[in-house]
Parts: C-alpha cells; sequence; structure tokens
C-alpha cells in the first residue's frame, strides 16, 4: 500500500532527502499557547454595537493561530453575529455568525486561514460585532489558540 505524508514531514521522515532535513517546530511538535480575552458585556469598555470590534489578543510573530474557543454565559441574540480576524480582514479566522446557545464552548477556525504559515509580523486580532448589537449583560469569553516554539 502506498503511504502520504503532509506538507510538513516532507524530507523529514519520508526517506526524499539524505540526510533528512528537520521539521518546521512552529507547526510540527509546537508548543500551544492560548491567550484569554474575557469580556463583561455590562461594562462600557466593551464595544457591543454593529459594526464595533474588540482587541481578543496580540499574536507574536512566528506563532500560528490554529483555533478559536467562543464560550458565553448567556445567549448573543437570535441576531447578533461575530466575526474573528484582523482590522485589514474581519473575518480571516471565522466568518461572522451567532451564538445563540449559553455555556456550550464552540471552536472555529477557518480551513483558509489553518492553512497559512506562521506570522511573518505580529498581529492584532479582533472580533467585529455585525448584523445587530450584542446584549448588554454576560460573560464573553474568546480563547486564541495558537502554536510557535
Amino acid at each position: 500500500m502506498a503511504k502520504g505524508y503532509p506538507a510538513a514531514l516532507l524530507g523529514v521522515i519520508d526517506g526524499s532527502k539524505v540526510p533528512a532535513i528537520k521539521a518546521d517546530g512552529r507547526i510540527y511538535g509546537a508548543r500551544l499557547r492560548a491567550y484569554e480575552a474575557k469580556y463583561d458585556l455590562a461594562l462600557a469598555s466593551v464595544k457591543k454595537a454593529t459594526g464595533d470590534t474588540n482587541v481578543v489578543c496580540q499574536v507574536p510573530a512566528n506563532e500560528k493561530p490554529v483555533a478559536f474557543l467562543i464560550l458565553a454565559s448567556a445567549t448573543m441574540g437570535a441576531s447578533a453575529t461575530i466575526a474573528i480576524g484582523t482590522a485589514a480582514v474581519p473575518a480571516k479566522y471565522k466568518a461572522a455568525a451567532t451564538f445563540t446557545t449559553a455555556n456550550v464552548p464552540t471552536l472555529v477556525m477557518l480551513s483558509s486561514a489553518a492553512d497559512d504559515d506562521p506570522l511573518s509580523a505580529e498581529e492584532e486580532i479582533i472580533f467585529t460585532v455585525g448584523t445587530a448589537d450584542l446584549p448588554g449583560a454576560g460573560i464573553l469569553q474568546i480563547w486564541a489558540i495558537t502554536s510557535g516554539r
């Protein structure tokens, strides 16, 4: 039977390069990091209106965002949406979607971003409120999970 390899392991363990090369430690065998952002929706410092943005974290260069975990203590409303990305590409990591179920952790990541290389420069990750305003009460938590050395 034929055996395939992911791109990160070509030349590393497939025997195609002698001597074998080392795998990129930011991708293969990488350490995971988590950046937690907790928003108390009752506070004025959290921007809740349609079109508003809130900072989730700043990811250093050479790290790679791999997933985002979203958890809300209350429903974010039937029509309020949240997108995760950057100022330049607001839905880079998660397209706008509603979060209508309280206390259910939701793991998200767009495949178009998941296959990107590690970041070449620091990146500020934000979430953007779309379609309708967020509620005025409750706790919204977003963890950005990254890999790196």
